[in-house]
Formats: structure tokens, C-alpha cells, sequence
């Protein structure tokens, strides 16, 4: 099957596994839920549920008894997306060709359907009965620890520290590690211990190796499409980084060479898993996410 139909159809799958979630909520002031729906059934490519619940596949787990592990992962993806979208942060109107939540709902909601997403995925592992406890407790850790002031929300601190102070070439790789990669590769982690793949074992390791390549491709990609896109394509406008001052990849390379970097990156997810991705799934990944326009 083509990597595009895979994606179709994986989300599909954990849209109806986010639908029967969202239909557990109460149903006092349901503008909060509301919001948390909005944005949470935007649409995506659902990326990081995807990269968990195929590297479980890949290593012979049961995909269906990770999908908490792959809701909460996208659910704390979309929260910080609601509240990069923020008058306070990039202040945007559109998020995949649609109002952004604060425009939709009012900041303030915005704010709590975020707070909300964000506690929602803890407790969604937590009551995952399906799951060992002592998986249960390590996903919280590595999640915590992934979205955390060790992870996104420091990347986050250092991307609005950089529009105001020039940064270097190293601390735009490390901040992108945190802000875009934390995320990818605790996807990746927790598939892989999802399906009983040890730390130590060197298929964690190459898996690792695999999902950081491609989230700082990921995040090249987004530098260039900010540059090159399409703004029906992306669904929201483009050169918003250069009009807010922010340090990209662009920042220090030529269009040319940021493409040429995006698929040196590529190359070296390949190679990590080349021994393990027997049916090439993962590979396919790869290369979708290096030549994506939107």
C-alpha cells in the first residue's frame, strides 16, 4: 500500500479512536469541549500518532492496545498548537485553511481547550487498563519529559528567545531538537516499548536514531515551505518567519542547501532502520515527510 493511503488510513482509525474519546466528556459548559474538538478534529496528517503506532507494528506489537499511547501523543500535539497559534505567541488567524481556536472561540477558551488537551492525554494513559501499569507510568514520564520545560516547552522558550536575539547555528539545531524532535521521538519510544522493545536493545536505539533525523527534516521542510509553499496548499499564510524576525535554517543556508540538508537528514533515518523496516513503511515515511508541500 502507498505511504499516502497508509497515512489515510491510520488516521482515519485514530480519528474514530479520538471520537469515541471526546464522546466520554460531560456535557457541562460545553463551549470547553467544544473548543478541544475543533481543534483536535482540524484535520492533520497525524504524524506522530502514525511514526508510535507503526513502530509498534514494525516490532511485532499490537498497534490497537498502543492507541491511547498514539490519542495522547496527537492530543498534546494539538494543545501546543492552540497555544502557538496565540496572540501572545504567533498570533495566527488560520491553522489548516480554518480560523485558528482563539479565533473561533475567544482566547481565553483557546487557553483552557489547550490546558485541557494537555491533561486530557495524561489521564487517557493513565486509564488505559489495557496497558501495563509500569508502561503506563514510563509513558507519563516520557511524555511529561518529551512536552515538558525538558522538551517542546523549552524549544518553545528558545524559538521566542531567538526573534529577539540572534542565536547560532547550534542552538537553532538544539532548539529544534526540543521544539519539533522531542515529540517525534517520543513517538517513535513509545511505540517501541509499547510492542516490549527493551532500552538497550539496538532496534530502540535505531529507532531513536530514525525519528531525530526526521524531525529536524520536519522542521527544514517547514522553514522552506515558509519560504517556497503554498499558502492554499498550507492552509495558513506564508512568511510569517521572516515578517516576525524568527531564526531559521534559511537564516543560515541557501534554499538549495536547506534541501540538500533536508535529504542528507533522510538519508540518515533511512539508514538507521534499514536492518528492521522489512516491508519499507517507515522509510516511505521518510521520504513523504522530505518532499511534503504542505
Amino acid at each position: 500500500m502507498h505511504i499516502t493511503d497508509e497515512l489515510t488510513k491510520t488516521a482515519e482509525l485514530v480519528e474514530a479512536a479520538l471520537q469515541e474519546r471526546l464522546s466520554s466528556y460531560g456535557t457541562d459548559f460545553t463551549v470547553l469541549r467544544d473548543a478541544e474538538r475543533y481543534s483536535l478534529m482540524a484535520g492533520g496528517k497525524r504524524i506522530r500518532p502514525f511514526l508510535l503506532l507503526k513502530t509498534c507494528e514494525l516490532f511485532r506489537g499490537d498497534p490497537l492496545s498502543a492507541m491511547p499511547l498514539a490519542l495522547a501523543v496527537e492530543m498534546v500535539h494539538t494543545y501546543s498548537l492552540i497555544h502557538d497559534d496565540l496572540p501572545c505567541m504567533d498570533n495566527d488567524d488560520l491553522r489548516r485553511g480554518k480560523p485558528t481556536c482563539h479565533k473561533q472561540y475567544g482566547e481565553a477558551n483557546a487557553l483552557l481547550a489547550g490546558d485541557g488537551l494537555l491533561t486530557e492525554a495524561f489521564f487517557t494513559i493513565a486509564a488505559a487498563e489495557q496497558l501495563p501499569s509500569s508502561l503506563r507510568t514510563e509513558a507519563v514520564l516520557r511524555l511529561a519529559e518529551a512536552a515538558g520545560d525538558r522538551g517542546m516547552l523549552l524549544g518553545q522558550v528558545m524559538d521566542t528567545y531567538a526573534e529577539a536575539h540572534a542565536i547560532s547555528y547550534e542552538q537553532l539545531l538544539d532548539l529544534h531538537r526540543h521544539k519539533t524532535g522531542a515529540m517525534i521521538s517520543v513517538s517513535a519510544a513509545l511505540g517501541a516499548r509499547a510492542a516490549g522493545v527493551d532500552v538497550d536493545d539496538p532496534r530502540f536505539r535505531a529507532i531513536l536514531d530514525y525519528s531525530e533525523n526526521i524531525g529536524i527534516a520536519f522542521q527544514v521542510i517547514d522553514d522552506l515551505l515558509d519560504v517556497t509553499g503554498n499558502e492554499a496548499e498550507l492552509g495558513k499564510p506564508i512568511g510569517s518567519d521572516r515578517e516576525s524576525g524568527k531564526t531559521t535554517f534559511l537564516s543560515f543556508m541557501t534554499v538549495k542547501e536547506a534541501e540538500q540538508f533536508a535529504v542528507e537528514l533522510t538519508e540518515n533515518a533511512i539508514r538507521a532502520i534499514e536492518d528492521y523496516d522489512r516491508d519499507g513503511l517507515l522509510t516511505s515515511l521518510a521520504y513523504h515527510l522530505c518532499n511534503r508541500r504542505s
